[in-house]
């Protein structure tokens, strides 16, 4: 574990953010930033013990922000509703470029991608290696999501080496825990008996990994960053199917889960990864999916 170092978090406020914050915050000095829009967010964050800095990413003047950061969690995404691929290559890669040369001094810097970068394979089952072809995987909610963050894959690599700032690009697959993730929205749901749409047909297969699980291995992808990047996917050690966790919720909850299907042009199935190179660096994951579901399923639905 990471201790007495001073750490840059960015999309403090988020879901994967939020709690990661909070575990590094516990034995060293954590900055967060975010554009703080809701007072209220800022005053969570700073709940933990963490100094905030209120800042547009994609700003060309991050003013008083310090440059002398040990290390940099680069958790900010944006995620628009609409196809505007500038918008969306600008806030995402841009701003990953302009971030890494303010604290090009940083001993290494940890860059959170996506599993959706992976050009869609046709086979649900096939496991996602770092090796993969890329391509525009289309996400429902945001389809510009993909391509702009194979944009900033690409940014964030070249920034390594201009810079020679060792860095660890991390394709994150469905990340969960009690701040949020897709399990939880659809334990969620099931509870207020709405429907789940799912991409597709079954099975939807993903590699759900917990929030304590990435806290924890948070120092090992910093220690193994690299120039050129390192890139890996940062994923769970099971495969598990979206409707395997429904019905799964539904047992804890007496729901039937009502599970619908779209048929959504270039999209994944679900989209399980291959955790290998990960467990090279990490070791194993410590929560099951199991526990990490019936713990939020238990606690945070009513």
């Amino acid at each position: 574990m990471l201790s007495d170092k001073k750490i840059l978090v960015t999309g403090v406020t988020g879901q994967i953010g939020f709690p990661l914050a909070r575990f590094l915050a516990e034995k060293n000095e954590v900055w967060g930033v975010a554009r703080f829009a809701d007072e209220q967010n800022k005053e969570r964050v700073e709940g933990l013990g963490v100094r905030t800095f209120t800042l547009d990413l994609n700003s060309k003047d991050y003013g008083t922000l310090p440059t002398d950061f040990d290390h940099v969690v680069h958790f900010a995404v944006f995620q628009g509703p609409i196809a505007d691929y500038d918008l969306a290559i600008s806030n995402n890669a841009e701003a990953t470029g302009i971030l890494m040369q303010h604290c090009r001094s940083a001993k290494s810097v940890l860059v959170a991608s996506t599993n959706s970068v992976y050009k869609p394979n046709k086979n649900p089952w096939h496991l996602y290696h770092e090796s993969d072809p890329l391509g525009d995987s289309t996400v429902t909610h945001s389809p510009t999501y993909g391509i702009s963050k194979i944009s900033q894959e690409a940014v964030a690599r070249t920034m390594s080496r201009v810079l020679d700032l060792p860095t660890t690009i991390a394709r994150i697959n469905a990340s969960y825990g009690d701040n949020g993730g897709l399990p939880k929205y659809h334990c969620e749901a099931i509870a207020a008996d709405k429907p789940i749409i799912l991409r597709d047909s079954a099975p939807s297969p993903y590699s759900p990994i917990h929030e304590t699980d990435l806290a924890h291995q948070v120092s090992h992808l910093l220690e193994a960053a690299s120039t050129p990047s390192t890139i890996v996917n940062w994923c769970g050690d099971e495969v598990v199917t979206a409707e395997d966790w429904c019905a799964f919720f539904g047992s804890l909850l007496g729901k039937t889960p009502q599970l619908l299907y779209e048929n959504v042009p270039g999209s994944q199935s679900g989209g399980a990864a291959d955790p290998g190179f990960r467990k090279s660096i990490t070791g194993p994951c410590k929560i099951s999916w199991m526990d990490g579901m019936a713990s939020f399923a238990e606690h945070h639905v009513k």
